[in-house]
């Protein structure tokens, strides 16, 4: 068995380390929980599994917006992909504490010398949460649909995790090889994502009364039981579970949009955990005597251009716009501390960052001259209302504070903004000329955010730059092996990319959520999402 871990050990330490509520807690432990601001650390005493308590029995999670839906193949969002966490898995799985490789529903696999040929070893005895067999006819039905010629538009995580796989082969019932076409340095991480990773019944994929949108069935702690739209997904323990059993019976994702409703209803005891918290309200969680959990970001927070529009299909206007806007102030001003401003596209703890990459820097009267030349005097931004884990102040007050400093350079921008799901579908049709965005890494590897600006797919990459050299040098990174010349390899197209000023790169956010005191055992993972099959409340 042959195992990649994509980030470096005391990356992860800093990531994750005492940040996480560890599950497989025991009556009477102490387990040292998330960080408290300042750096601190609280403890908590893990109880015993929960039974015989309603109110014990059910854990509430609120974030601020609808999944997009529960397909893990039709998806592209965190809130979707926190619920799909808990309902589905994939071959593989990561660490608790990192992005290591771990076995899940494969419990070996092994990669052929010239690195194309991956045979995975299956798990025996596992069942889809319909009844039907886990098996390895399931795995190439999931790989199959997501790869041409079944491979939809709508997919968009599919090239991301199986865009070198050539076919799947079934060499017996509990064994499958997946061949590639080129070497993929990243594969055996990709398979550990949250999105087109996780495996889904072959018979509710099939079945024609079954959308398995808003009607997910897979293999995880949990089982689906109803999605109450713009209020609430609930789920209820899956007792035929394969592994260890969820400790409580319940979960319910509840909708809350607006950052204040959350912590109020956090604060009344209605919900177990918050996220989407930004600065403004930390103070009042904690005087409420709530806890914070608190961690470094696997995120970036940006601004695209629309490159394919007149406006800004040349640098010159990309750059001078840009330098219109100051970045350092706009952090500190929004985030006040819980984000970092963002020198490069990869946060400093991923393989490939490189400390000496310049994005355009703030300067106003260069900014003015650009402008004018370019004749650019009228703007269109669109926005999302809701909070993201990368920008917990919202795309619209983003672009707010970005519109403020284009009128100071004589630029009158216009904002139009949607909610989440309706926003995809404006990035989608284009007609905008800058657009907020961001990204949660999946998986440690730095082709996951560089990537991006490689893709076809204009949900993905927004800025809908198509750079020849851009994409060749991302395909032969790919395959590079890990090491000083992939990591090179990286900060060389980073540096590429702000010269051309296609983003301009805003911040790293820190991951944060507010949790009850009587909470223990969730585990807020470094790619955002959150596992609450071990968690309980006292």
């Amino acid at each position: 068995m042959k195992r990649y871990g994509w980030l470096p050990a005391l990356g992860l330490a800093l990531v994750l380390g005492t940040g996480l509520l560890l599950a497989g807690c025991n009556s009477g432990t102490t387990t040292t929980t998330a960080p408290a601001v300042g750096g601190s650390t609280t403890e908590s005493t893990a109880p015993p599994e929960t039974g015989g308590n309603a109110a014990n029995d059910t854990f509430t999670y609120a974030q601020g917006a609808d999944p997009r839906g529960l397909d893990p193949a039709l998806v592209d969002d965190g809130e979707s992909s926190k619920v799909i966490s808990n309902i589905y898995e994939g071959l593989l799985k990561y660490a608790a504490d990192s992005t290591k490789v771990e076995p899940s529903l494969a419990e070996s696999w092994q990669v052929s010398p010239d690195g194309l040929s991956y045979t995975f070893k299956l798990k025996q005895g596992v069942k889809f949460q319909d009844g039907t067999d886990f098996n390895a006819e399931a795995v190439k039905f999931n790989i199959d649909r997501q790869i041409p010629p079944k491979a939809t538009a709508d997919m968009s995580y599919g090239p991301f995790v199986y865009g070198s796989v050539k076919d799947v082969v079934v060499v017996d019932p509990s064994t499958v090889t997946i061949n590639l076409t080129q070497k993929n340095t990243a594969f055996l991480a990709n398979l550990a994502m949250s999105l087109a990773a996780p495996i889904v019944s072959p018979k509710a994929l099939t079945d024609g009364s079954n959308s398995v949108m808003e009607n997910p069935v897979g293999t995880g702690p949990y089982k689906f039981v109803k999605w109450n739209k713009g209020e609430n997904v609930v789920l209820v323990r899956n007792d035929d579970y394969w592994g260890e059993k969820a400790k409580t019976k319940n979960v319910i994702f509840r909708i809350i949009p607006d950052n204040s409703a959350r912590v109020l209803a956090l604060n009344a005891g209605e919900v177990d955990m918050i996220d989407g918290i930004d600065a403004t309200v930390v103070n009042t969680i904690t005087q409420g005597g709530n806890k914070l959990f608190e961690a470094p970001g696997m995120n970036v927070n940006y601004m695209a251009y629309n490159t394919t529009t007149e406006m800004f299909k040349t640098v010159e206007a990309r750059t001078a716009l840009s330098q219109a806007i100051n970045v350092e102030e706009l952090v500190q001003s929004l985030y006040q501390g819980y984000s970092e401003k963002a020198t490069t596209i990869l946060p400093t703890f991923v393989p490939g960052y490189d400390a000496t990459v310049k994005q355009v820097g703030y300067d106003p009267a260069a900014a003015k001259a650009g402008l004018a030349k370019a004749g650019i005097t009228k703007v269109h931004m669109i926005a999302y209302s809701n909070p993201r884990p990368y920008n917990a102040a919202t795309g619209a007050t983003l672009a707010a504070a970005i519109q403020g400093y284009l009128q100071k350079v004589g630029v009158e921008a216009t904002i139009d903004t949607f909610d989440w799901t309706t926003y995809k579908e404006k990035v989608k049709a284009g007609d905008f000329d800058i657009g907020f965005y961001g990204w949660i890494g999946d998986n440690g590897d730095p082709d996951n955010f560089l990537n991006l600006l490689a893709d076809k797919d204009p949900t993905m990459n927004i800025a809908r730059w198509q750079d020849p050299k851009y994409i060749a040098d991302i395909k032969a990174a790919l395959a590079m092996p890990n090491g000083p010349e992939r990591d090179a390899a990286y900060g060389a197209m980073e540096k590429y990319v702000a010269e051309r000023a296609v983003w301009l790169p805003i911040s790293h956010a820190k991951t944060l959520a507010g949790y009850r005191p009587n909470v223990s055992g969730f585990i807020y993972h470094v790619t955002g999402n959150v596992f609450l099959s071990q968690a309980v409340k006292q």
